[in-house]
C-alpha cells in the first residue's frame, strides 16, 4: 500500500517512519523546502530516540522518501493523513489555517479513490467539515472516505507507542474507507492490538478526552502533594496506596510542578472551547488548567525556602524540556520557573542534554553549562526541573563539594529525602 503524510513535523514524521518499517510505500510532504532538504540528507528536525535509525534504515530501503510535491504524492497514494500543526490560538481554540490548506491541496490533486486521514488533534466537527470541503473542491472523477485516526504518541517513546499502542483508533462513518484502515493497519493484529471503530466525532474526541483525564490526573496528585506538605506526610506513600487500586491505576500519579508539553496544554483549552461552542461546562477541565498554572508559581517559595531572597544568588538549574527524552520546550513548567526565579534577581545557569539550544527560543538571561556539575559549580542551590535519567544518579558528595552551600530543590522527587539529608544536604521535594 502507497500512503502520503502532508506534514513532517512529530506526528507526521513518526507516523511515516513507523508505517515504513511495517513495510508500507510512504511519501512525506511538507511545503518548508530547507526541512525536506535537511530530512533527504539524513537531518532529523527533532529529538526523538530511535527516530534517525528508522528513517535511515526505511530510506535507504525505498520505504520513506520527502518531498514538497504534494501532488503527485496524494495522486499515487491510496491513503494520505493530515498531520500538520494546529496550534493554539489567544482563546485556546486550535488554529485550523494550516489543515484547511492542506485539505484544498488534497482534494485537488486526488485520483481514483483516496481515504483521508485527520492525524492532527482537531477540533470535533473537522471530519465532517472535511468530507463537505473535500466534496466542493475536488476533481469531478475523484472519490474519497474519511476517517479519523487520533494519535497517542509519548514523546520520548513514541516508536515503542506506535508499533506496540495500547489501542488504535479509527473514526469513520465510511464502511470503505473502515475496512482501507484495518488493512493498513493489519500488522498490528499480529499481536492482537485492540482496534475501536467509532463515529468521526466520538474519534475526535477521544483524543481531547484522554489527554484532559491524564492531565487531570496529573493535577490532582499535585494537589494532595501540596496538602502532604502541609500535613507533614510522603505523597509517594500516599499515591503508592492509591494506585494499587486497580480503578485509578499507578501511573501519573507522580508529582511536580505541573504538566506542559505541546499536547496537555493544547488539548485542555481546546476540550473547554468545544464544550463552549455546545453549551457545556467543563468544571472540571477548568479547573484543572487554573490548577496547573499555580503549581508552577508553587514552585518558587519552596526554593525561596532554601535561599531566602533570589536577588544576588546564583541558581544551578539541572533539566529544562517539559519532560525526559525530548527537546521539546512548550509549555515546560522552566519557562515560568526560570523567569521568574531571574525576575527575582537570581542569576540562572543550566543544563539539559539535548534542550538548551531548543530553550533559547523560550528563556531569556540565563547561561548554559557544558554538563551537570559545571552547572551547579558555585551555585546557592540545585534546582532539578526535569527527571532525566542521568540526573538521578549524581555523584552527591562532588555536588556538595561544588555548591556554595548543600541545598537541593528537587522538583521531581527523584531523590529521598532522608537519604539526602543524611548526606547533609537542605532538601525540599513535592509532598515530601
Amino acid at each position: 500500500m502507497q500512503i502520503a503524510v502532508i506534514g513532517t513535523g512529530y506526528v507526521g514524521l513518526v507516523t511515516g517512519a513507523c508505517f515504513a518499517e511495517f513495510g508500507v510505500d510512504v511519501t512525506c510532504v511538507d511545503v518548508d523546502v530547507d526541512k525536506i532538504d535537511k530530512l533527504n540528507n539524513g537531518v532529523i528536525p527533532i529529538y526523538e530516540p530511535g527516530l534517525d535509525t528508522l528513517v535511515e534504515k526505511n530510506s535507504r530501503a525505498g520505504r520513506i522518501r520527502f518531498t514538497t510535491d504534494l501532488k503527485s504524492a496524494v495522486a499515487e497514494a491510496r491513503v494520505v493523513f493530515l498531520a500538520v500543526g494546529t496550534p493554539p490560538k489567544d482563546d485556546g481554540s486550535p488554529d485550523m489555517s494550516f489543515y484547511e490548506m492542506a485539505a484544498l491541496d488534497i482534494a485537488k490533486a486526488l485520483t481514483g479513490y483516496t481515504v483521508l486521514v485527520t492525524k492532527s488533534t482537531v477540533p470535533v466537527g473537522t471530519g465532517k467539515w472535511l468530507v463537505e470541503f473535500v466534496t466542493e473542491h475536488k476533481n469531478a472523477d475523484a472519490e474519497f472516505g474519511v476517517a479519523s485516526n487520533p494519535e497517542f504518541l509519548r514523546e520520548g517513546a513514541a516508536i515503542e507507542d506506535f508499533m506496540r499502542p495500547d489501542r488504535v483508533v479509527i473514526g469513520s462513518n465510511d464502511d470503505r474507507a473502515i475496512e482501507v484502515m484495518k488493512e493498513l493497519y493489519r500488522p498490528l493484529y499480529l499481536i492482537e492490538t485492540p482496534i475501536v471503530i467509532t463515529s468521526l466525532e466520538a474519534a475526535e474526541l477521544i483524543k481531547y478526552a484522554a489527554n484532559a483525564f491524564l492531565a487531570t490526573k496529573i493535577t490532582f496528585i499535585n494537589e494532595i502533594a501540596n496538602l502532604c506538605d502541609a500535613i507533614g506526610c510522603d505523597v509517594h506513600d500516599v499515591a503508592k496506596g492509591m494506585g494499587m487500586d486497580n480503578r485509578i491505576g499507578r501511573k501519573f500519579l507522580h508529582p511536580g510542578p505541573g504538566y506542559g508539553g505541546s499536547c496537555f496544554p493544547k488539548d485542555t483549552r481546546a476540550l473547554t472551547t468545544v464544550a463552549d461552542q455546545f453549551g457545556v461546562e467543563t468544571r472540571i477541565v477548568d479547573a484543572v488548567i487554573e490548577a496547573n498554572e499555580r503549581q508552577r508559581d508553587a514552585m518558587i517559595p519552596k526554593i525561596e525556602k532554601l535561599i531566602g531572597e533570589f536577588a544576588g544568588k546564583q541558581i544551578g538549574v539541572l533539566g529544562l524540556s517539559f519532560k525526559p527524552e525530548t527537546d521539546d520546550m512548550r509549555e515546560s513548567p522552566a519557562i515560568e520557573i526560570i523567569h521568574a526565579m531571574v525576575e527575582r534577581g537570581a542569576t540562572v545557569r543550566a543544563f539539559d542534554p539535548v534542550a538548551m539550544d531548543e530553550s533559547k527560543h523560550y528563556i531569556n538571561g540565563i547561561e548554559y553549562a557544558s554538563n551537570e556539575y559545571d552547572a551547579i559549580t558555585g551555585a546557592d542551590v540545585l534546582v532539578i526541573i526535569t527527571e532525566w535519567n542521568q540526573f538521578r544518579a549524581l555523584d552527591m558528595k562532588k555536588v556538595k563539594e561544588l555548591l556554595n552551600a548543600p541545598r537541593i530543590a528537587d522538583l521531581r522527587n527523584i531523590y529521598e529525602p532522608e537519604d539526602m539529608r543524611e548526606l547533609g544536604f537542605e532538601y525540599i521535594g513535592v509532598g515530601r
